[in-house]
């Protein structure tokens, strides 16, 4: 091989980049990234929290379906006594760090009242909405406004 072929070898074709180039690049990816992410997990927090939601309302469904075929003679054991929530948690049959959230009564319901819950597990906890509630009268409550 003759010096001249050599030494354009070692040289290339001047097409690399520098090391100034892909420094930049990678702070362009990074500040891309550190405002995609948090932009991105609001979006599964609130899906995640729409789910919640359906099982809240559905639960108050069953509820009154509950409520109006629970004649018990006894009127101690009369309307929402003894009813209990369809899922315990969201998403429906989740378990371990794939539950969002745990899905119960805030007390016992009663013969003529009842409040539900849904309050944010694992990821979900940094969700700013909080607990979800759900009355027999259909009050909506939450940690924040506008999530319902």
């Amino acid at each position: 091989m003759s010096m001249h072929g050599a030494h354009r070898f070692a040289r290339g074709n001047g097409r690399g980049y520098t090391l100034i180039e892909l420094m930049i690049t990678v702070v362009v990816v990074a500040v891309l990234a550190a405002i995609a992410l948090p932009a991105y997990q609001q979006v599964l927090r609130k899906g995640n929290r729409a789910d919640a939601k359906a099982i809240l309302m559905e639960t108050a469904q069953f509820m009154e379906r509950y409520f109006t075929t629970n004649s018990d003679p006894d009127p101690t054991k009369r309307g929402y006594f003894g009813a209990a929530v369809l899922s315990g948690v969201s998403p429906k049959g989740a378990s371990g760090s794939d539950v969002k959230y745990s899905i119960s009564f805030v007390a016992p319901p009663t013969a003529d009242a009842y409040v539900l819950q849904a309050e944010p597990k694992n990821s979900q906890a940094a969700d700013s909405c909080g607990t979800l509630t759900l009355s027999n009268t259909g009050a909506q409550t939450a940690d924040a406004a506008g999530c319902w």
